[in-house]
């Protein structure tokens, strides 16, 4: 170990040597601001019929380095690919060259010249002059994309994003998946807005909010943990479609599918249902796959997933389906509570009426079983605070969640407009709290009031952006779509 850290030690001290030499010599790469680019690499691939034997400027990143006799070879990287540096003394004369030969690999170039096609057949830029525009100080590592230490990966995304074009392609069907949602949305009439993250109510979802204090107004807020209390107050303002998407907040675990900070996008449209919002999802969805990956079919850790088809499930049918018990069946507290006992279900003696109960069997036997996308309806009052009451059920609601892979990718519902109805629901989540339960609703009496100035029919969605992009890049981790996902202090 002390030998490699020595190593080490020596290799940056030659790279600083050669920056001062640099420096010395008046050529100090730091003191560049601007380099003028005509061409990206990839685009001189693709247009090379064209391009052939005309001058182009590209700069980028080298990534290889061979040769150095009279002639040298390198591939240097943007953010389209890489494309060969053919270097020759002759031609960049032999001062030029000396420098170029003390070039590292992670060092940032410009290079002008004629593109050509090399005897082996390879696209290439024939240089006629380059310019050193960064020196890297740090070398790359050899196989960055080898490491068994993932957790440097996430630490130093960067070095990540250098190494691994899968990293790099990843991000990029991100943006392209984001701007496929905010373009379908914007050509069906609806608004983009921006609401508050810091609030005096953590209110939306049954989530552990972060808090934080105000200084000036001495009160303790909150980091949003969703954003669908506000916009559902510009439904009722009149404001007839609206969408967020950005940060949420919530102050818990980590693993593969959840991290404290993540994007969702939350849909509100007036005049409409769930059944409205069900339509909505899918063809958000079929539209990002298209865009991102060109087709409907995709494949998702050797599984793969059709998403031109979503099935339509009740609760109480998918537990009846896969744990072959019907609530329909069971009608009260108690035999629930019976017949939860009997699956080896641990009842939670807060959480314990016949609605909380179909939930922990949906979530104990379904859930993982939703490989193919599915739409899952109907949800028990007691969970679903902010939906509303199904009309022939007033025990159930016109609520969905869709679920892909065995996970959840979004949450929908009829929205509850009855200020009367809604203030209960709101007295039972406070009476949760009490009892011990953080994750329960807050009372939120602004909320309310806007309510009582009327709130049309509506429906409402809310997608996770991180895990739809995990479905649609064939990612493992939620981390693997975040580019700086949170991290534990290497010091702690």
């Amino acid at each position: 170990m002390e030998n490699n850290e020595n190593q080490l030690s020596e290799l940056l001290q030659i790279r600083r040597d050669k920056l001062t030499e640099l420096q010395e010599n008046g050529r100090n790469p730091f003191e560049i601001t601007k380099y003028d680019v005509t061409h990206k690499a990839q685009e001189i691939k693709d247009n090379y019929a064209e391009l052939e034997g005309k001058k182009v400027s590209v700069a980028g990143r080298l990534m290889s380095k061979r040769g150095m006799g009279k002639v040298g070879f390198c591939h240097m990287a943007d953010l389209s690919g890489q494309i060969q540096l053919f270097v020759k003394k002759d031609v960049l004369g032999e001062e030029e060259y000396a420098i170029f030969k003390k070039y590292d690999i992670g060092d940032i170039v410009g290079a002008e010249g004629e593109v050509f096609t090399t005897q082996t057949g390879e696209i290439s830029v024939r240089v006629e002059k380059l310019t050193l525009l960064s020196k890297s100080l740090l070398p790359l590592p050899e196989k960055f994309h080898g490491l068994v230490d993932t957790d440097l990966r996430y630490r130093q995304r960067y070095v990540d994003l250098i190494m691994n074009e899968n990293v790099k392609n990843t991000f990029i069907a991100r943006s392209k998946i984001i701007k496929s949602i905010r373009t379908y949305l914007d050509n069906h009439g609806f608004l983009e807005v921006d609401t508050p993250m810091l609030n005096t109510i953590a209110g939306g979802a049954a989530a552990r909010p972060f808090i934080t204090h105000h200084n000036a107004l001495d009160i303790d807020m909150y980091l949003r943990i969703a954003t669908e209390l506000h916009l559902k107050r510009l439904i009722v303002g009149g404001m007839e479609r609206v969408y967020e998407m950005g940060r949420q907040f919530r102050n818990e675990g980590m693993d593969i599918k959840h991290n404290p900070e993540f994007t969702s996008i939350e849909i509100y449209q007036a005049y409409t249902d769930y059944e409205g919002m069900m339509d909505l999802t899918e063809n958000l969805i079929r539209n990002a796959a298209r865009e991102a990956c060109g087709t409907e079919q995709i494949m998702y850790q050797g599984v793969e997933i059709d998403l031109s088809h979503f099935e339509r499930l009740t609760m109480i049918d998918s537990i009846k389906k896969y744990a072959d018990v019907d609530f329909n069946e069971i009608k009260s507290d108690e035999e629930a509570q019976a017949i939860a006992k009997a699956k080896g279900l641990e009842v939670d003696p807060v959480k314990s009426t016949r609605g909380d109960i179909i939930a922990l069997f949906f979530d104990e036997f379904v859930e993982d079983k939703l490989v193919q996308p599915t739409f899952i309806t109907e949800y028990p009052v007691e969970i679903s605070p902010l939906a509303k009451r199904k009309p022939t059920q007033p025990e159930l609601t016109e609520r969905f969640e869709v679920f892909i892979t065995g996970r959840e990718f979004g949450n929908a519902f009829s929205e509850l407009n009855d200020p009367i109805d809604q203030r209960e629901r709101f007295k039972a989540q406070v009476a949760l709290r009490d009892a011990g339960d953080d994750e329960a609703s807050m009372m939120d009496e602004d909320f309310l009031n806007a309510l009582e100035y009327g709130m049309p029919p509506t429906g409402g969605v809310g997608i996770g952006i991180d895990r739809l992009v995990m479905l649609l890049t064939d990612s493992y981790s939620i981390r693997d779509v975040i580019l700086f996902p949170t991290m534990k202090p290497l010091d702690k």
